[in-house]
């Protein structure tokens, strides 16, 4: 117990940050970069880099996969249309071997090259709220015990800053390392700091029937009740049946689901129980318009294409929750609020990290070499810079990798991730056994990754940026080359400064025995 309040909550502000740093940098540097997972996706599989078709296909068009999904009695299958932000469909199953995924050409509706890749909509986001951990949900509980350390470290923060306006202001570039990590990580909180609060507890409310289950189990008797309300998904609730039974026309079907929202079209087609009795058509009503994540769907019997449910508007309760889902998941279509949050994220990072560093340098000269700063040295490395090092083995790992590659076995996809997640654990150990200039090193190594990973998208593909700006559709591309070259001019930028400073550092002259400064 400390003597006061504040001191109190610079301790639980310290050591929440020390504890759950490495996984909070993780949850938002993944996060940040889910902003453009369907961009980045773009990027990692050039196949998809059309641009988008004049008219939209016929649903029917998609049949031959669906076919596919019925021989393969898979339980689902669903089409994801095109829209501003991908000019490709892509329709998705899963059968006996797995999850198949295809994309499909806008124009011709004949199916794309697989690149081999789970790109960033496979990867990078699910890592963001699940770390790829899926034992008992662990992964979800400790991106919960790492949110509710974000309120803390929020609403402990305002409390140890008692100066927050003039903090807001406040940013010396030219001071000692310790002063320029507070002022970094003093302005990027400040800055952010109701971006930080609300995707937290928004993040933390989407996955509430995880950590909260008391009292979803209190007014449902199964936690798929409340997962159909929430979703509008009640028509999914319904007995698997027989096979062979025909699927009506998507095409009719839709038309009067068309007719049931004024002419606004799908974002997404599901077919559950595809050829059985009790199939079901869904169409998903596209909410890029919108905040809310409205789940407006209409369902028919895939067997006769009769109207089985169009739900009513969604309870006061449910609609707060939808609200709160949209504001987290972007999934409305606004670039300007995109790059704001892409923005915003970045500042949160910097924001973690600063704070991380700024603990070392202030114990470094009383702890430097025990084992406790060693270790959190050596996972700060790993958190910070190494988590970025190991993202852009990611990328360049996906432009060096021939397509249908495979080594003992495993397939080109998960050697992508096996690249990100052996370079991370190479940074941890680096950061651990080799400490010694560190920062200078691993800023250098994020450089010269991010430019390369553009230059190999250039050499593999032929879409520099000068070629991917003149054509709207390829903005995306090269939207990520110009991200990558701009962090790769920062990380040198940084890699210099710190090696500047560390060289003035040792070269200082030292203090003659018996004076004081």
């Amino acid at each position: 117990m400390e003597p006061d309040f504040r001191r109190a909550m610079g301790w639980l502000h310290t050591w929440s940050g020390v504890v759950l740093g490495c996984i909070l940098f993780a949850i938002f540097w993944m996060g940040t970069l889910s902003v453009f997972d369907i961009e980045i996706d773009q990027w990692m599989k050039p196949a998809t880099r059309l641009p988008p078709a004049a008219q939209a296909l016929p649903l029917e068009s998609f049949r031959p996969s669906l076919n596919e999904a019925i021989a393969a009695r898979a339980p689902f299958w669903n089409v994801e249309l095109p829209n501003d932000r991908q000019s490709v469909a892509s329709v998705h199953y899963r059968s006996k071997s797995g999850a198949v995924s295809h994309d499909i050409d806008p124009v011709s509706g004949h199916v794309l090259p697989d690149t081999g890749t789970l790109g960033a909509s496979g990867f990078i986001f699910p890592f963001h709220y699940t770390l790829h951990i899926k034992l008992m949900n662990l992964g979800e509980w400790l991106v919960g015990l790492a949110s509710m350390a974000m309120l803390v470290l929020c609403v402990s923060g305002v409390i140890i800053h008692r100066k927050i306006f003039a903090e807001f202001f406040t940013f010396r570039p030219r001071k000692q390392s310790r002063r320029l990590l507070l002022d970094l990580h003093n302005l990027s909180g400040v800055l952010g700091l109701p971006f930080h609060i609300i995707l937290t507890f928004s993040g933390l409310t989407i996955l509430g029937a995880t950590f909260f289950p008391t009292g979803i189990k209190t007014l449902y008797p199964s936690p798929r009740g409340y997962f159909y309300e929430a979703n509008s998904l009640s028509f999914l609730n319904t007995k698997p049946g027989q096979p062979g039974a025909p699927v009506v026309s998507l095409d009719e079907t839709f038309k009067q689901a068309n007719a049931l929202w004024g002419g606004d079209r799908p974002e997404t087609v599901l077919v559950f129980n595809p050829g059985k009795t009790t199939g079901r058509i869904a169409f998903f009503r596209s909410t890029e318009q919108q905040v809310v994540m409205n789940r407006d769907v209409v369902a028919f019997s895939s067997t006769t294409g009769e109207l089985l449910s169009h739900p009513p508007a969604p309870r006061p309760i449910i609609r707060a929750q939808r609200f709160l889902s949209g504001l987290h998941f972007i999934h409305f279509h606004h670039w300007v609020l995109r790059w704001l949050y892409f923005v915003l994220g970045l500042g949160s990072c910097c924001m973690i990290a600063t704070g991380y560093l700024f603990w070392q340098e202030s114990r470094r000269a009383r702890q430097a070499g025990t084992f406790g700063f060693r270790l959190v040295e050596g996972l700060s490395a790993g958190s910070i810079t190494g988590i970025i090092i190991a993202t852009l083995a990611f990328f360049i790992s996906n432009r060096l990798l021939l397509p249908g590659a495979h080594i003992l076995g495993v397939e080109r996809a998960a050697l992508e991730v096996w690249c990100f997640y052996l370079v991370w654990l190479a940074t941890f150990l680096h950061g651990w056994f080799w400490p010694r200039g560190i920062w200078v090193s691993q800023s250098a190594a994020i450089s010269i990754l991010a430019a390369l990973a553009a230059v190999l998208n250039w050499l593999t593909t032929g879409d520099h940026p000068l070629h991917t700006l003149s054509h709207r559709y390829l903005w995306p591309v090269g939207g990520m080359d110009l991200v990558l070259l701009a962090g790769s001019a920062l990380a040198l930028l940084t890699a210099i400064r710190l090696a500047r400073r560390k060289q003035n550092a040792t070269t200082a002259p030292r203090q003659p025995a018996g004076k004081t400064t």
